[in-house]
């Protein structure tokens, strides 16, 4: 027996973070969701948030597609290329948490595999954020990715046209290591 009148001790969303994503096909959102329904937490649109509310959350999981292959900027095609290089320079990120997730066609891309991923690491790594959740290459079958650091993934990727069923175990996998690396 517990008495119902006592304040609960723990709660089931991780205060403090949120995934933000940006879709042009709809798959980033699919993973998205993965990945807020099992941390806990909302996630968002960046072409929707204010400069204020993403300074204001600790953790940041924040996730694009690949659509302008080859590109050295702007290679998501979301709203993501905006914020990354109108709204981004202007928010102070020093010492936030970001983890980094993708989407790319790793068979009719090889040469781009998620390459948008890698831009969102760079530019949220030089704005002093501290980078998690590195991920095995294994797995995928990719010649070149702007994505890779150092021989991993600079975080989760995922191919929901060639690999949709191995995306959800992804996910759940790479919040369950994110929490062992201290992220939430």
């Amino acid at each position: 027996f517990v008495p119902t009148n006592l304040p609960r001790a723990f709660s089931t969303a991780l205060d403090g973070s949120i995934v933000y994503y940006s879709t042009s096909t709809g798959n980033t959102e699919t993973i998205a969701g993965y990945l807020s329904e099992a941390v806990g937490t909302a996630m968002e649109d960046i072409g929707d948030a204010t400069e204020d509310e993403v300074k204001s959350y600790d953790s940041l999981i924040v996730g694009a597609p690949t659509w302008h292959t080859g590109a050295d900027e702007q290679r998501s095609g979301t709203a993501w290329d905006d914020f990354l290089y109108d709204t981004l320079p202007n928010i102070d990120m020093e010492g936030k948490k970001v983890a980094v997730f993708g989407m790319g066609d790793q068979e009719g891309y090889g040469d781009n595999y998620c390459d948008a991923a890698g831009e969102l690491y760079d530019l949220f790594e030089a704005k002093g954020c501290k980078m998690f959740g590195l991920t095995s290459t294994e797995g995928y079958n990719h010649v070149e990715s702007k994505a890779e650091r150092d021989g991993k993934f600079c975080g989760l990727l995922c191919d929901e046209d060639n690999q949709y069923d191995l995306s959800e175990d992804r996910s759940k996998a790479w919040v369950e290591q994110l929490k062992t690396e201290g992220f939430f």
